[in-house]
């Protein structure tokens, strides 16, 4: 590796050069995962080397040297494989999980490890976060997991200590529901996608607090500018970079880290690797998405099928049909396709940042290929994406106050306890802790909900693209009560420090969030900054809302697009300390953090 901080791994020295290397290696891992028949929960699936299904596990976390991209480096692994074995479940039963860390004296990634098994209910000392209901996982040292499984769907588990998530200690989880499902399929794939790198995780996050806009090789130049005047004209060009140039921002920012450091991987393999789910023509097929990226959000379609999409986090939704959809960081959805037609279809799954993607492939035998797409043209940020004037998408009036990076024009104090009165109705209030404060570089004045917005990069593509306002539960609100109290918090952040945080307070000045157990109470969600941040609350069901404050889907991990404000519910029903984040691994370790704290 580079001595220099900023530069790449060896021989990635430059963009041309890394798109070349990337995937020229297959992938370090065995990456066999998803063919299991139906009825056989109990049974090591033929071909299929690291799913464990029952109801006792041993997972043993340690260092494994990988290669995805012409250079070995050192990855966390669980029982050696990225991703970590396949576990499947069943609701019903009691699961026992004995988790060892077995990682070398001097690990770059650290003494101590954990699992945190995301998006189930469970005791809070089951629920592996260092340092709030649990101490962690020591070098040598053996942690029992032990808790009853009561939900089924698709969900995933991963490592909640430094940055061992973006090493490798990630995997998926299949929990069989006890009640019969409400669609028929034939067969069941897992397709989780991720993020590499060959940097040093810690040594990452130093180059975003020192260069946060180190991977944005795309800016605009001058040869944009004198398009834009020939286009727009020379009084709107100047006032447009004006605006950019006084948030000291580029509209082409518009992920932290891509692919000019990232290779991305499905299921353990890149592009080159050509992961493949067979399948006889006529079947039904399912496919488990789930995006345990550190911090990509993908746009993933199968071209020349339709996929219905069957469950979000786990939980069952309407069905509906969509070419394409976009998966948060976190976030978990099932589809039904049923190819035929011709012997091989690509899975194509690309950043949103448009800087590169990762391919795999079904076929009705192993081997094949189809066609692999173009990468989509690389969308320019607009000031109504961000919610900063004009019309956004969602239909409102949207604006952002950016004049003193971060100085608030007449903060409300009492902002985030008022009563819910509608979301995006008149000009946004926020917190006095957003006011002057240094780690604050821009407020939403007219945030929207947005809920039927595909997404910058994806309207208007030509293609179906599934929303938040096409996802509606298969079941009512499972509380019924309407919330007794309204929380609103702002996600904030300063793009150049590359800090983050909830209402410009950061995890290590902030007081915890505390709920009454039992309570009924609603959170708001106002995004304050440039960036996209998929907001997990563990522990607790997500109950999303409309915009008129209905109940439309319950989730694990929320999305919360720039400029916008989305409310949820949450039952207070599991007490303990409970972690409240960005899943973006850099913004949490930045700040972005909270303690929930379900009392008494």
């Amino acid at each position: 590796m580079s001595s220099d901080l900023f530069g790449r791994a060896e021989g990635l020295s430059a963009p041309s050069r890394r798109r070349f290397v990337q995937g020229l290696a297959a992938g370090g891992a065995v990456a066999a995962l998803g063919l299991w028949p139906r009825s056989s929960w109990a049974v090591k699936a033929e071909g299929v080397p690291n799913v464990l299904s029952g109801t006792d596990f041993d997972l043993t976390i340690g260092e494994t040297p990988m290669n995805f991209t012409g250079a070995t480096r050192p990855a966390i692994t669980v029982n050696g494989s990225i991703p970590a074995p396949l576990l499947r479940w069943r609701e019903g039963t009691t699961v026992t999980l004995r988790v060892r860390n077995a990682l070398p004296p001097g690990s770059i990634h650290g003494d101590q490890t954990s699992i945190h098994w995301h998006g189930i209910l469970l005791p809070a000392d089951m629920d592996g976060v260092p340092g709030l209901s649990f101490n962690g996982i020591n070098r040598g040292e053996t942690y029992q997991y032990r808790f009853n499984v009561v939900q089924g769907g698709t969900y995933w588990y991963h490592s909640h200590s430094g940055f061992q998530e973006q090493a490798g200690l990630y995997g998926p989880l299949v929990i069989e529901p006890l009640e019969p499902e409400p669609f028929a399929y034939d067969r069941d794939y897992v397709v989780m996608l991720s993020d590499w790198t060959d940097l040093d995780p810690a040594r990452l996050f130093e180059r975003l607090k020192k260069r946060s806009d180190y991977d944005n090789y795309y800016k605009r130049t001058v040869g944009d500018f004198l398009d834009d005047v020939r286009t727009q004209g020379l009084r709107a060009t100047l006032a447009d970079r004006g605006m950019w140039g006084r948030m000291r921002m580029t509209p082409t920012d518009l992920s932290d880290v891509n692919g000019n450091t990232y290779t991305y991987l499905m299921n353990g393999m890149t592009s080159l690797g050509n992961w493949t789910g067979l399948f006889r023509s006529g079947e039904k097929v399912r496919l488990r998405f789930i995006n345990g990226s550190a911090m990509t959000y993908f746009d993933v379609r199968i071209p020349g099928l339709k996929m219905t999409v069957v469950a979000a986090d786990g939980q069952y939704v309407h069905p509906v049909t969509v070419d394409e959809f976009r998966i948060a960081v976190a976030e978990t959805f099932d589809v039904i396709v049923e190819p035929a037609g011709q012997d091989a279809f690509t899975i194509f799954a690309q950043d949103a940042g448009r800087t590169g993607y990762v391919s795999g492939t079904l076929a009705v035998r192993e081997g094949l290929r189809a066609p692999v797409p173009a990468v989509d043209p690389r969308p320019i940020l607009t000031m109504a994406d961000m919610g900063h004037g004009g019309m956004d998408h969602g239909g409102g009036h949207a604006a952002m106050d950016h004049a003193a990076h971060g100085a608030a024009a007449q903060p409300d104090p009492h902002a985030g306890h008022a009563a819910h009165r509608g979301q995006g109705q008149g000009m946004q209030t926020h917190p006095a802790s957003e006011a002057g404060n240094p780690l604050v570089d821009m407020q939403a004045m007219t945030a929207q909900p947005r809920l039927s917005d595909p997404g910058v990069g994806l309207r208007d593509n030509g293609r179906r693209v599934l929303t938040y306002a096409d996802l509606r539960s298969t079941f009512r609100d499972p509380d019924g009560r309407e919330p007794g109290r309204t929380v609103e918090l702002h996600l904030t952040g300063h793009m150049e420090r590359f800090a983050w945080s909830f209402d410009g307070v950061k995890f290590a000045d902030a007081e915890p969030l505390r709920l009454n157990y039992g309570e009924r109470m609603r959170i708001v969600l106002v995004n304050d900054t440039m960036m996209s941040h998929p907001i997990h609350l563990h522990g607790l069901w997500s109950d999303l809302e409309d915009e008129s404050g209905n109940f439309m889907v319950r989730k694990h991990t929320i999305d919360m697009p720039p400029g916008t404000k989305r409310s949820y519910r949450v039952r207070a029903d599991a007490l303990g300390r409970w972690a409240y984040h960005c899943h973006l691994l850099y913004h949490m370790e930045a700040g972005m953090f909270r303690e929930v704290r379900v009392e008494e």
